[in-house]
């Protein structure tokens, strides 16, 4: 296992370097400290071929200026906040809005958009960067002093691991995720219209007209909405069904998973033979198409455009705080906040 670090950028009077995490069998991780960006994924395919399955960046102006959140760490809270107000305690917060007068993925400076401090940690079996960072009481709105870490960790067995950790002073709420968007053609020569994907998941929740939770469970059964047996993400491109049109001819939903860490979740390129196992102890996993992507930048040398990569954003519920009978993302004063992600490559025949 190797690891090597580079100078990436300097942001005001802060450098902002990038990590390479590289086993011996070719697969390659690429991060750097400034939202915990995960910029390459580099994986063989059937036929040997190296190359990048993730979108992103060569430079930090183009994180800074097109990047819809890129492979970047997101807090304190993922998704939408309804107003950007919860009540706490008997107390009313405001948060920061930034998209729709809602709150999204923190607000508008959140854990995407600022530079963590990081070490690394090698071993002949895997290589890990710890990434951490102080969200001040009040920054974007939210209550107490949370001290956050975030570890990303490859092993020789082609597994990629996140792993979220969290402290606070006060009582508060988070919901941490990676907003990793994938393209498993490599190199984004494909978009991902033709990816097939498994989900074990039986609901998904209903949204309204602002992507926000309506609070209603649906149930997958004999909609475009149902992966449980795998199914192409073109299905949702030009279904009629109410929530796909919502979506912008697609899905950017959450899905109730059925069970953890039991490989709940499976994406396969069949024409590249590359396929990821995703597994994870989180109640839900966020399936986003790229129906919002835009296509006044490049990738590289691809233009963006719709569906050219997908997000799994395993996590909390969004909006969870206003919705009771969801699972709680209450962090409470002398608790401590955990969740992991594993990521396996690997192929599919």
């Amino acid at each position: 296992m190797k690891i090597k670090k580079h100078l990436f950028a300097e942001l005001k009077s802060e450098s902002i370097y990038a990590y390479t995490l590289k086993n011996n069998h070719g697969m390659e991780v690429t991060c750097i400290d400034y939202g915990c960006i995960i910029t390459k994924i580099l994986v063989p395919d059937a036929k040997g071929n190296i190359e990048n399955v993730v979108l992103g960046f060569d430079t930090l102006e183009d994180y800074q200026n097109y990047s819809p959140y890129f492979g970047a760490v997101c807090g304190r809270v993922a998704g939408r906040i309804s107003r950007g107000q919860f009540e706490l305690n008997g107390k009313t917060y405001q948060l920061a809005t930034n998209k729709d007068n809602n709150h999204l993925h923190g607000g508008i400076e959140g854990f995407d958009k600022v530079a963590w401090s990081s070490r690394v940690i090698e071993n002949e079996h895997e290589g890990s960067v710890i990434f951490t960072y102080l969200s001040k009481d009040s920054e974007e709105g939210y209550p107490g002093n949370l001290e956050v870490k975030v570890t990303y960790t490859l092993s020789e067995d082609n597994a990629f691991t996140i792993t979220y950790e969290g402290e606070t002073d006060k009582t508060t709420i988070v919901n941490l995720t990676n907003h990793t968007y994938f393209n498993l053609s490599g190199n984004a020569k494909r978009d991902i219209l033709n990816h097939q994907l498994q989900l074990k998941s039986d609901q998904f929740i209903e949204l309204n007209d602002e992507l926000l939770p309506t609070g209603e469970h649906l149930p997958v059964e004999g909609t475009p909405f149902d992966f449980r047996e795998g199914r192409k993400i073109v299905d949702g491109s030009y279904s009629s069904h109410p929530q796909n049109q919502l979506a912008g001819e697609g899905y950017d939903h959450p899905f109730l998973l059925n069970e953890n860490n039991k490989e709940e979740i499976i994406l396969i390129d069949e024409e590249s033979g590359r396929r990821l196992v995703i597994e994870t102890d989180q109640p839900c996993v966020v399936l986003y198409t790229g129906t919002q992507l835009q296509d006044h930048f490049k990738i590289g040398q691809t233009q963006s455009r719709k569906y050219l990569g997908l997000c799994l954003e395993t996590q909390g519920i969004p909006d969870a705080i206003n919705h009771p009978h969801f699972p709680s993302i209450v962090l409470e004063k002398g608790e401590k906040y955990f969740s992991q992600t594993k990521y396996s490559f690997g192929f599919s025949n």
